[in-house]
């Protein structure tokens, strides 16, 4: 009985005979051989199958076998650069556990609420396949650098009694009679954990009733708030440059083969390198309505103009060829693969260039003490080639708990980060206030009830000091990380607000 292993480790078996248990992905007849794609969860491997090797009922079997039938295919490795990993099997013997038919998600196009509706078999596809993963490395890696620098996880709670960014966005559930509501952040508890272990995190779930529908909203999502005592603004910088730096770098070595076929900016990730650009608010707030963004802009509509012509004429000459016919069932298949992707991202550029005047437009009529919008964030991280800073908003802005900066209270001592190319904000943060007065005098104003927060202001009562936090939302950071332009593909089942499909 040939030695079972995983096809991520084929590298260490060259020249010997080896088992692998998966799943048919795809599969190539040539005359008198087969080449079975075989994919085993982690990884994809190319299995040659030659008649007369096998006996004839099996050779027949798989020849016939349908997409995602699960199978255990025996062989001797060998490498071959050609081959989905670099090494291919030499197949010897087979054996069919369960042979699929009509595996309803192929090669050709299918609609976004198809594979959502069958999200439950589409997570088999290589681009979910790919960006599972990718999160699995970034969650790692995350756990990693905190736990390595000493901070203890503290597990907030999911059902909370108060609001940390705002009301309006709260989930009500009905708690054995008691209204309460589904966490929007662990921050505020964690404040209260900090002030015992010092430095603190919480990873889990958040849920926000926000009723959005952009490419960068879900319901629930997951995200990791570190919170920490005696720590002040440029601390907190340095403390997010470091998280995300970190997580890019153990993506780069773990995933750098997923981040290939999903044909990431890898050139674009090597340069995540300390120092950040920082900008103030009101810097930002300057560069978004200068002639030199609206030219920018310009640029950008005729360089998106220029890609859309060329994968309209690429999608042209590869529909003629279909038209034509005669080509192999390995290029049909080829060829389909492409026509999806290009037009998916001819679907992403017209979106493009019917959104740049409008961000145009609101960039040059942004007004000092808004809140920096969606197409706000993605013009100034549109130029610049490293994640972006953006420190001290407009108090109004900005929630109850950020500290008013002492040397200009019209803002407050926070920070947004944007992740480059147009991908906007995966981290918020700020130092908390912690003066007892001023705090309550802020809960007052946005209208809350101090008395839901009595715990929360006895911090500022018994040995406060200055602290701070941020949270760094999972999904937003793999689909930077990816390229995904969409953050309903960075979990495995997402929630949007107008449909929940498993």
């Amino acid at each position: 009985m040939a030695m079972k292993t995983w096809i991520s480790d084929l590298r260490n078996h060259v020249g010997n005979e080896v088992r692998l248990n998966g799943w048919l992905y795809n599969s190539r007849p040539s005359g008198k051989v087969q080449f079975l794609i075989v994919r085993d969860g982690t990884g994809f491997c190319q299995c040659v199958v030659e008649k007369g090797k096998i006996p004839d009922d099996l050779y027949e079997a798989l020849e016939h076998l349908g997409q995602e039938s699960s199978l255990s295919v025996a062989g001797i490795v060998r490498a071959e650069p050609r081959s989905p990993g670099g090494y291919e099997l030499l197949v010897t013997d087979a054996r069919i556990h369960q042979a699929a038919k009509d595996y309803p998600i192929t090669p050709k196009e299918h609609g976004i609420d198809f594979l959502l509706q069958n999200r439950h078999l589409h997570l088999r596809s290589r681009r979910p396949w790919c960006i599972g993963r990718i999160r699995h490395t970034v969650i790692d890696a995350i756990r990693r650098f905190f736990n390595d620098q000493g901070f203890i996880l503290v597990d907030t709670p999911i059902f909370t009694t108060i609001a940390g960014e705002g009301e309006q966005t709260l989930f009500e559930v009905d708690y054995f009679g008691q209204p309460l509501h589904l966490t929007q952040t662990g921050q505020l508890y964690l404040e209260s954990a900090a002030m015992s272990f010092g430095r603190v995190y919480c990873f889990g779930p958040t849920f926000r009733a926000e009723k959005s529908k952009t490419r960068r909203h879900l319901t629930e999502f997951w995200m990791v708030e570190p919170e920490v005592a005696y720590i002040d603004l440029n601390g907190l910088l340095e403390l997010a440059e470091g998280l995300v730096c970190s997580i890019v770098q153990r993506v780069l070595s773990d995933n750098r083969a997923e981040l290939e076929m999903l044909g990431a900016d890898i050139a674009g990730l090597e340069k995540v390198r300390p120092p950040f650009v920082r900008l103030t608010y009101t810097q930002a707030a300057e560069i978004l309505t200068s002639q030199a963004t609206q030219e920018f802009m310009k640029r950008q509509l005729s360089e998106f103009q220029a890609q859309k012509e060329a994968l309209e004429k690429e999608l042209a000459q590869l529909e003629e060829q279909e038209k034509k016919g005669g080509l192999k069932k390995w290029q049909q298949e080829k060829n389909a693969r492409r026509i999806v992707e290009i037009r998916g991202d001819l679907d992403e550029l017209e979106t493009k260039i019917q959104n740049n005047p409008k961000h145009a437009e609101l960039a040059a009529s942004f007004r000092w003490g808004k809140d920096l919008g969606g197409s706000d964030e993605t013009i100034l991280s549109l130029m610049h080639e490293k994640p972006v800073f953006v420190t001290h908003y407009p108090k109004e802005a900005k929630a109850f708990y950020m500290k008013a900066d002492r040397s200009n209270e019209r803002v407050v001592e926070n920070f947004d980060l944007l992740a480059p190319a147009g991908f906007g904000e995966i981290i918020g943060g700020s130092v908390r206030e912690d003066d007892y007065d001023r705090l309550l005098k802020r809960i007052q104003e946005e209208g809350y009830n101090p008395q839901n927060y009595w715990w929360y202001l006895d911090l500022r009562k018994y040995g406060s000091v200055p602290h701070g936090g941020f949270g760094l939302g999972v999904e937003r950071t793999v689909a930077w990380i990816t390229g995904e332009r969409h953050i309903r593909q960075c979990i495995a089942f997402p929630r949007l607000m107008d449909k929940v499909y498993l």
